[in-house]
């Protein structure tokens, strides 16, 4: 993020404080500012950061960044970074019932608000849970893995995530089960995403994030799964593309230049020693883009 000592950053998924920590202590007259929609997050991670005055934390969704920085008078900030996904801190915590390796009450609440996993398990029809499956989770198997929370739900309301997990195992051939991880993994993953609305908050952050970044200010984004990668892949894209111009066009006559441009052509992943340290780290991808326009030169 080439951090400068006199810079204003937004940390906007501050979790249990971690990055926002890396941020601020290299930071003297500058200022960070850290968001999560998480209460629970808002209070560890404003404990963790007391010690630093320049931290201000503060309880919102990364999508509305553009405002919290409207309400705190900053127009524009140095770098902004969104390390998307479940948190360590919620995973750590089996009651919030992100994890399929804990029993606990179908919740995946990031704000621990608005509608919870139980509803959509248990009130979602049949086309509805496949969509969610296939599109979010990649699930090939949604349709039989629908099925049988279908039938279950019949007698009675699938209540824990353990339950669900064996929904799951009862939805999944053997053979299939033996491959790629933890059978309810993708499941898991696309029920959360719908519930807290990851997909759409992720491309209102990115756009409000770009368009807050002074020139030279840097955006960083860490994804764990293929669709948050593949947005951001395509808007950064999108974002360093310069003439739109036929390629049988002598001259530019669009006259259109790229508003950002990459770090690194291709995303960075966990050393041998990452993954050593921090096994989660392993699907992690990390892009950054670097604003190159003047602020007030969008097309």
């Amino acid at each position: 993020m080439a951090i400068r000592p006199e810079g204003i950053y937004v940390d906007g998924t501050a979790g249990g404080a971690g990055h926002s920590k890396e941020i601020v202590r290299r930071l003297e007259t500058g200022r960070l500012i850290a968001l999560d929609k998480d209460p629970d997050a808002v209070a560890v991670a404003t404990q963790r950061l007391s010690p630093y005055p320049q931290a201000q934390v503060v309880q919102s969704d990364f999508s509305q960044m553009g405002e919290v920085l409207d309400q705190l008078g900053i127009p524009l900030v140095d770098g902004v970074l969104l390390d998307l996904g479940v948190s360590s801190f919620q995973l750590d915590n089996p009651e919030r019932g992100f994890s399929y390796a804990h029993d606990a009450p179908l919740d995946m609440r990031m704000s621990k608000s608005g509608m919870r996993a139980w509803d959509v398990v248990n009130t979602y029809p049949f086309e509805e849970l496949c969509r969610v499956f296939r599109e979010y989770g990649e699930e090939k198997f949604a349709s039989s893995i629908a099925k049988q929370i279908l039938r279950a739900r019949q007698n009675r309301p699938v209540e824990t995530t353990g339950e669900l997990v064996e929904l799951i195992r009862a939805g999944i051939p053997a053979a299939a089960r033996r491959e790629g991880g933890h059978p309810a993994k993708r499941v898991f993953q696309a029920i959360r995403i719908e519930v807290n609305g990851e997909l759409d908050s992720l491309s209102r952050a990115l756009d409000q994030a770009f368009d807050r970044l002074r020139p030279g200010g840097r955006l960083a984004v860490i994804t764990f799964q293929s669709l948050e990668d593949r947005m951001v892949k395509q808007r950064f894209a999108a974002l360093c593309k310069g003439c739109i111009c036929p390629p049988d066009f002598p001259v530019c006559v669009c006259g259109r230049k790229p508003r950002g441009k990459l770090i690194s052509r291709k995303p960075v992943e966990p050393s041998p020693e990452e993954l050593a340290a921090n096994s989660r780290s392993k699907s992690a991808k990390l892009r950054v883009i670097e604003r190159c326009e003047e602020v007030g030169e969008k097309q």
